[in-house]
């Protein structure tokens, strides 16, 4: 039996999926049909990746671990238990549309439209996620985890660790790709801020 400390709502439970699952649904349908990058964790994987081939099944593991476990100190059971449903909604909806082909493959010929689409879907998938207290993926756990310990507002958060993670992949990617990931952090990040301060 579940303990009291455990116990969530069914309605947070779905919003949790739904709200992760629509996170997915622009990540297949807009971002890699684009081939805009990603801040955070994941342009940290594809980082690692190409200056030190090391796979992202690995590194996913370390970094995205890490992340949830410093998540679980600092809010608690029920932050995990919030977080392994979201990120079941965000596997089981991509893994659905990836048996499926992009629903707009022209999107890709305007990285403009792409990158503030994308981040309307982020924005509000991690945004919802964020309120009811759980976390899609290891960005969201760090970012809810250091406003926790610090107060500083998530938004900024987001930003920061995206900007790191983009500007180092200048490295390897042009800028003329990288400015459109910027564009789309910047959006979704107050986006999720927004969201976040809503329920304060």
């Amino acid at each position: 039996m579940i303990s009291d400390r455990l116990r969530i709502s069914y309605i947070t439970a779905v919003t949790l999926f739904l709200a992760s699952g629509f996170q997915a649904f622009g990540m297949y349908h807009v971002h890699a049909a684009a081939g805009i990058t990603e801040g955070g964790i994941f342009g940290a994987l594809l980082l690692l990746n190409h200056w030190f081939a090391l796979s992202p099944a690995l590194t996913s593991i370390i970094l995205n671990g890490t992340c949830y476990l410093w998540g679980w100190k600092r809010l608690g059971h029920t932050f995990i238990l919030k977080s392994l449903i979201a990120s079941a909604g965000y596997s089981v909806v991509y893994a659905i549309c990836e048996q499926f082909p992009p629903i707009w493959p022209q999107i890709a010929d305007h990285p403009f439209l792409a990158s503030i689409t994308g981040a309307f879907f982020i924005g509000i998938g991690a945004g919802v996620c964020v309120r009811h207290g759980g976390a899609t993926s290891g960005d969201d756990a760090l970012a809810m985890s250091i406003r926790d310990m610090s107060g500083i507002p998530v938004e900024r958060i987001y930003l920061t660790s995206d900007l790191i993670v983009l500007i180092l992949s200048l490295s390897y990617i042009p800028f003329t790709k990288i400015i459109w990931s910027l564009l789309t952090v910047i959006i979704s990040g107050q986006i999720i801020g927004w969201f976040q301060k809503s329920d304060s």
